[in-house]
């Protein structure tokens, strides 16, 4: 189901060093300055491209476990350096890692298969995730990184925010906070020339409008979630601090392994049915690491780390999201709405349990055996239901890449 990546994914210490070697190169156009620290006191760096006011300002790094972003800003920057026209009348500015700690704890640079990639995996608890925290906290509680995050929005009002994620499996969408006119046709098409699905049926977008295939546009603000029981809400993250100051978000995704059933457009014979058998599917899953968990908490008493939170945390996900499933009319009725559930629902356990594992680890080998088993079985069928295939990195990298530019660019002619 995979081959060894023929790249790897560069560490933090790696982005900052190449980072340097751009500004040593051309110190009349770069720069390179620390902008905030992280909770564990790691700096968080700003690597500038120009000097115009209208500016572009690219995130990387936000979910640990979607590590394409640290690859794709690292080429965006040389791209815009080669290429002039992309700095007339504008600047770019590249937060090289928005969470260094969380980019810490993941470590799977070049995963063989998708168990590999859940050998090492880490994606923070959403209080701790820097651009979901404002949804879930009050102003005086967000960590260090939203607030540096925040305050670069602030400084450079940035007309485009590009924010850098990734999935383990599935296709690629685009989520914008504002529309962007003519965006949809260059996605689809650099999609098409790499061999990328394009997710057109996204559960993380579920019931927004589309502006083209896998192009979906925020709701307005009277539309209700699709998934009421969740707690976080895309309107209060930060992607939406740079409409402040006139600006727009664009959310680039793209797969690390690809599958073409999440790209269906035909109509879903049951769709109701079929959430129905996938939330007791989550629910029967999520069980199955909670024993694991009730079992060990005698272990676990003087712990609370990141990754026990972060297991935690999503196992309490499931009673609500399950009733979500279950009980709420299906946001899209196609196939690849269904297929892209199908993918979330697996993730949400399978997620808990490769982080509890790693906790467990030298603590209680017997449940971490356990959780291995459980890690393997469910990755080999994720892969297998889905038809995973490797999506070369050069091309994840060059996909998002293009998708980056035609944003700036057509954002540019909307707002004048």
């Amino acid at each position: 189901m995979s081959v060894l990546p023929e790249l790897r994914y560069p560490t933090v210490t790696e982005q900052v060093r190449a980072a340097r070697a751009l500004t040593a190169q051309r110190p009349g156009v770069c720069t390179l300055r620390q902008v905030g620290a992280s909770r564990a006191g790691r700096p968080l760096h700003l690597l500038s491209v120009g000097r115009a006011r209208r500016a572009v300002l690219v995130v990387a790094g936000a979910h640990a476990n979607e590590p394409t972003g640290s690859c794709t800003l690292l080429a965006l920057a040389r791209r815009v350096l080669e290429q002039r026209e992309l700095r007339d009348g504008m600047s770019w500015h590249f937060l090289l890692c928005a969470d260094p700690d969380g980019a810490s704890l993941h470590v799977t640079p070049a995963p063989r298969s998708l168990f590999d990639y859940h050998l090492g995996f880490f994606r923070p608890a959403g209080p701790e995730q820097p651009e979901w925290a404002p949804s879930v906290l009050p102003p005086d509680r967000l960590p260090p990184e939203t607030r540096a995050l925040t305050g670069v929005i602030d400084e450079l009002r940035p007309y485009l925010q590009v924010t850098l994620h990734g999935t383990d499996l599935g296709g690629s969408w685009v989520q914008l906070t504002k529309d962007v006119p003519g965006l949809a046709e260059p996605f689809a098409k650099s999609a098409a020339e790499l061999h990328i699905p394009v997710e057109t049926g996204a559960s993380d977008a579920a019931g927004w409008p589309a502006s083209g295939p896998g192009v979906h546009v925020m709701p307005a603000p009277g539309i209700g979630p699709a998934y009421p029981s969740l707690p976080d809400d895309a309107r209060h993250s930060t992607w939406f601090h740079a409409h402040r100051y006139g600006g727009l978000t664009a959310v680039v995704e793209v797969p690390m392994w690809a599958s073409d059933l999440v790209d269906d457009p035909a109509p879903h014979p049951a769709p109701a049915a079929a959430l129905g058998r996938l939330a007791r599917r989550l629910q029967r899953d999520a069980l199955e690491v909670t024993r694991v968990l009730e079992g060990a908490l005698p272990r676990l008493a003087e712990l609370d780390g990141p990754l026990l939170r972060a297991a935690r945390w999503g196992l309490e996900l499931v009673p609500g999201l399950a009733a979500d499933l279950a009980h709420t009319p299906p946001a899209d009725r196609t196939m690849a709405y269904v297929g892209s559930v199908d993918a979330f629902a697996r993730r949400v356990p399978l997620r808990a349990a490769a982080m509890l594992r790693r906790v467990l680890r030298g603590t209680d080998e017997r449940a971490a055996k356990q959780l291995e088993h459980l890690v393997a079985t469910w990755s080999d069928a994720f892969a297998e239901r889905f038809r995973a295939r490797w999506v070369p990195l050069e091309n994840q990298v060059e996909h998002q890449s293009r998708t980056v530019v035609a944003a700036a660019l057509h954002a540019r002619e909307k707002t004048g």
